[in-house]
């Protein structure tokens, strides 16, 4: 079974399309705010040449997708899905972020509930893989019924917390009202 990495998914709140090259000035607006790095790895997201980097990385990667607001059209954030394993039968979704005017509503979760119902069609189970420090993404995940599985060290040998999410995990996250 294949796995369609750069989907359109429409929420009642929220737009997910592919990333597209021209997308960047827009979305760079919204991540040259420092805050929004401030418990990331990469603390210097926001700085223009840190960013592009980013991006042209994100449009490489060919999973990468872009926020849109549905009520103003505005590009607000972005995601990704990354090492799809069908042997696995598992996804990642991870490079998650959104506008600083977004934060503590229902935009991240709607965000990350059009991702992984899109993946739980294909796969048995997603992943996030995310900085120790990153304690508001850690938060989001366990929303909507992630556990922590353990920790890895990424490429640059830095550590991260792993955390898994299944439909059954999924499905009891929904109906604690979470995300």
């Amino acid at each position: 079974m294949s796995f369609d990495k750069q989907p359109f998914l429409l929420g009642e709140l929220l737009e997910l399309r592919p990333l597209r090259a021209d997308d960047f000035d827009a979305l760079f607006r919204v991540a040259a705010d420092p805050l929004i790095w401030e418990q990331h790895p990469e603390r210097n997201r926001y700085q223009e040449a840190t960013f592009r980097a980013f991006f042209e990385e994100a449009l490489a990667s060919g999973g990468a997708l872009v926020a849109l607001d549905r009520a103003n059209g505005r590009i607000i954030g972005s995601s990704r899905y990354h090492g799809y394993d069908a042997e696995r039968s598992v996804i990642e979704i991870g490079w998650s972020f959104l506008a600083r005017a977004y934060w503590g509503g229902r935009y991240n979760g709607e965000m990350k509930r059009l991702m992984v119902e899109h993946a739980f069609r294909s796969v048995k189970r997603v992943i996030f893989i995310i900085g120790p420090d990153n304690r508001r993404s850690q938060r989001a995940v366990e929303k909507i019924g992630g556990v922590r599985a353990g920790t890895t060290i990424d490429p640059h040998g830095r550590e991260r917390v792993v955390y898994e999410l299944t439909p059954a995990l999924y499905a009891r996250g929904q109906g604690s009202g979470a995300a």
